[in-house]
């Protein structure tokens, strides 16, 4: 898909990988609405790459419904969706003060997995109705898991479920959406250089790059919005979770 002219939608947009996705994509010529909970951060990268900004919390149906609205009114119909919208935590299943409380896992799973789930099927059915381009394409939706999908740790049972069900949710909704020319696929990323990560200690982030194999360094965050970028270019690439880790393999703890 050539993103150039092209509505497109990033959620977590304010902060980290979907930020720096938003600028990727401004930087192609997409007409980019920016999507966060985080109103001011959310504005100011929307102010910043000529986008647009909508308040969204992505696992509320209703208050999705009005952001993609919001969106759709200022750009027309998106053919592009970058699910980046997401939170961490750990806790132990049981810890030192009994089992993790429901409600923690509940949050965790309902943010990053429902929210994606719910951000997809809405934009999905927009694009259904959109005129398939000469590739018979209508449109690409590119969501974000983590190689905790495949190598959880120790404290991180909500975080690696809920990460876990965007990679097992890729390859069902690609099949189920091929009918209407959509694309889905997921970037797994390793640890990269996000506001959540700059928050520990230089050492410890010096410490966390030195265990990536190559390059023994944090991702940038533009790194991955390049990895974003060359997903929707591809038009054959569809159903896949592409990991962007530096062959890092997350050990136990």
């Amino acid at each position: 898909m050539d993103v150039g002219g092209s509505a497109a939608i990033v959620t977590g947009a304010g902060s980290g990988l979907g930020a720096a996705t938003a600028r990727a994509l401004a930087a192609v010529g997409a007409k980019v609405a920016v999507l966060d909970r985080d109103a001011e951060k959310g504005a100011a990268v929307a102010d910043e790459i000529g986008g647009v900004f909508a308040a969204c919390d992505v696992a509320d149906a209703e208050g999705a419904v009005a952001a993609l609205a919001e969106a759709r009114a200022r750009h027309g119909v998106a053919r592009i969706l970058v699910n980046c919208a997401g939170i961490g935590g750990a806790a132990r299943i049981v810890g030192r003060d009994g089992p993790m409380p429901l409600d923690a896992f509940e949050r965790i799973v309902r943010v990053n997995l429902t929210g994606t789930f719910n951000m997809m099927r809405l934009a999905a059915s927009d694009m259904a109705a959109l005129e398939p381009l000469p590739t018979g394409e209508r449109g690409a939706i590119v969501s974000t898991a983590s190689v905790a999908a495949f190598e959880g740790q120790i404290g991180q049972a909500a975080y690696a479920a809920s990460k876990g069900g965007i990679a097992a949710l890729t390859l069902p909704a690609a099949r189920e959406l091929a009918r209407f020319g959509i694309r889905v696929n997921a970037i797994a990323p390793g640890i990269f250089h996000t506001p959540l990560l700059g928050e520990l200690p230089a050492d410890v982030q010096e410490s966390l790059g030195k265990s990536i194999p190559f390059p023994s360094r944090l991702g940038d965050p533009a790194e991955f919005a390049s990895l974003v970028l060359a997903v929707i270019g591809n038009t054959y690439l569809n159903g896949e979770v592409v990991r962007l880790d530096g062959a890092l393999r997350m050990p136990p703890r």
